[in-house]
Formats: C-alpha cells, structure tokens, sequence
C-alpha cells in the first residue's frame, strides 16, 4: 500500500471506527472501520519509489497521436501553450539533466516555470495524468495511453530519444534525468514523521475562539460574476464550490439541457449567459441564429474538437458524450439555453 493510503486507512481507523472513538471519548458510535475493498478504492497513487505502479508500456510515436487527440488543444502541439495552462516543457538543459538541478530555475531568470522545470518525480507525472487527465474525460486513459504520453512529454524536453519504449520496468532509469530530480527536499514532517517540521510555532491552546463563522470573502455583487462556482467543479471526487447562481439543483431538475449541461460538465468551460473559458452558450445562440446548418456544424465541433471560431483557445474533441447527448445539448443551446 501507497503511503497516502496507510495515511488515510490510519486516519478511518482512528476517527471512523466506533471502539476508536468510544475509546478517546469523543463521537462515540460514530463511523466505522474501512473495509478492503474501500481502501483498495483510494490506493491509486503512485509513489517516488514506484510503488503502486501498474504494469505497461507507450513508445514515444503513440504518445504523440494520443497528445494530439486529446491534449494539444489545451497544452499545445508541442507542450508550449500558454493559453489555457502555463507551458509543460522548456527552460530545461542537456546540463541540468546531467546534474538533476535546473539553472534557470535557481537563478530565477526563466520568464516563467514549467513543468519539466519544477517535478522532482517522474511517478508524479504519471500519477497525475493517470488520474485527472485529459480535463473533459479525467481517468479515461488506459495504462499504456499514460505510459506513451509521459514519453511524449519526456521526449520533447530531451529526457529520453524519440524511439524511446516507456514503461514500468525503466521508468526508475528514465528518473535519473529528470532535469530537477535534486531539486525536492525530503527533511521536512510531510515526508518523514521524524523529520524538520514545517512550521516552528508552538500551539498555545489557550483562549481559543468557541465559534467560528465562515463567510465568503467575496462581495455579493462580485460572487457570480463568473457563473456558478459549484456548476463549475469537474464531476470526480468531491465538489466543494458554492452556489454563487442561483439554486442551480431546482433548476436541473426543471430543465433538461441544464441538467444534461451540468452532467457532461460543460459548465466548467461555459456559462449560459457569461463566458469562462469558452463562450456563454446564448453568445452561441446569437451567432447562428439564422445558420440552417448550426445544428450539424455544432454537433461536429463538440465530438472532433474546435479552434479559432471565439479566440486562441481550442475546444477539445468531446468523445465521451454520446451523439443523442451531444444533440439534445446543441438544440438547447441554438434555442437560447432557457433554463426553465
């Protein structure tokens, strides 16, 4: 088991389980001890030492189709967009993957820190991949797509050759050129219970605040400004934005497009009547209101992807959504996105 998950699994034990609790004599009867299967759920992370790390296999080639697929309208062809996100690769050396320190990151004199500039950690990147990408269908990559797409983005910052085989048996060499693999600490609480902790105060404990109220520290007129923050939350693991647009569950169950939106997570990138990422989909609306063939031109600008038609920033090809869904959300949209 991962160290995340014995860290959890400790922490259920001692706070979930009723014998735990009655014990310390705080919430008795409350909660219960995990099972194996629950924990097995949350023993998905890959640690620095690999472990926890599946078996498979990408080459450098099949990577770069997945990227273009699904990656590039956000991160760019060759990892070097700055629109959605801040570059992936650059700022990195032949001499910093030699001495696993980068330059450009010490004497601070990079316009700004990639990726490649920063990750200490190899299992990092998989890990992260692994689990939240791409941003429209997080977890929908196999193993091997993981494996090829590391060794894309490893390639194009000249850590492995372009006829380079990632997988779980080199992988720990593919770590040792990392261009900041020295660059992590480890002499911290975070990583070694016996080691410096992160901070130096000394909790008091005395005087402490009975109640606290917690409030936005936004203004009323500012707080939807960009939409509903809850609505905006990509459906995987917990969400905890507020509502910030209304009673935005009432409406989903009135509503059929709004829910189908809410459900296919469309308004993490759009807002009905404001723009976020993309365009407010009654800006949509507006554009092709007399266009005969919006619907059919919609439709093939969701499921293959977009760019260029509201700015720099590419819509990304939306093949999780199925065509009947796809359709139901453009006729909702070219009808105005009436949420009632």
């Amino acid at each position: 088991m991962s160290r995340f998950s014995e860290l959890l699994l400790s922490a259920v034990l001692l706070c979930g389980s009723p014998g735990a609790a009655e014990a310390a004599g705080h919430f008795p009867n409350l909660g219960r001890a995990a099972t194996p299967d629950e924990v097995k759920a949350w023993d998905i992370d890959v640690r620095p030492d690999f472990k926890g790390l599946p078996p498979g296999s990408g080459t450098v080639a099949h990577g770069a189709d997945v990227w273009e697929a699904k990656c590039a309208s956000c991160h760019g062809t060759f990892g070097e967009s700055n629109e959605v996100f801040t570059p992936l690769v650059g700022g990195t050396t032949k001499e910093d993957i030699e001495t696993g320190r980068v330059g450009a990151y010490i004497r601070g004199d990079a316009p700004q820190r990639t990726t490649l500039m920063k990750v200490a950690t190899v299992s990092t990147l998989w890990d992260y991949i692994n689990r939240a990408m791409p941003w429209n269908a997080p977890k929908s990559l196999t193993h091997d797509e993981v494996y090829a797409v590391l060794a894309y983005i490893l390639n194009l910052g000249d850590i492995v050759p372009a006829d380079f085989t990632l997988s779980d048996k080199n992988i720990a060499d593919v770590q040792k050129r990392l261009p900041n693999r020295n660059g992590m600490t480890t002499k911290h609480g975070l990583w070694d219970i016996k080691g410096k902790p992160d901070t130096k105060n000394v909790a008091c404990m005395k005087n402490c605040t009975s109640h606290v109220t917690l409030a936005s520290s936004l203004p009323e007129y500012a707080r939807d400004a960009h939409g509903d923050l809850a609505e905006q939350n990509r459906k995987v693991g917990a969400v905890r934005g507020q509502h910030t647009g209304g009673d935005g569950d009432a409406v989903a169950t009135v509503n059929p497009g709004v829910a189908l939106m809410k459900s296919q997570g469309c308004s993490g990138c759009h807002g009905i009547g404001n723009g976020i990422v993309g365009p407010a989909f009654r800006d949509v609306a507006k554009r092709y209101k007399n266009d005969k063939d919006a619907e059919s031109r919609l439709v093939g600008h969701v499921k293959n992807g977009s760019g260029g038609n509201w700015g720099d920033i590419a819509m990304p090809a939306q093949t999780q959504v199925s065509d009947a869904d796809v359709t139901a959300l453009i006729r909702w949209i070219l009808s105005g996105s009436p949420e009632n």
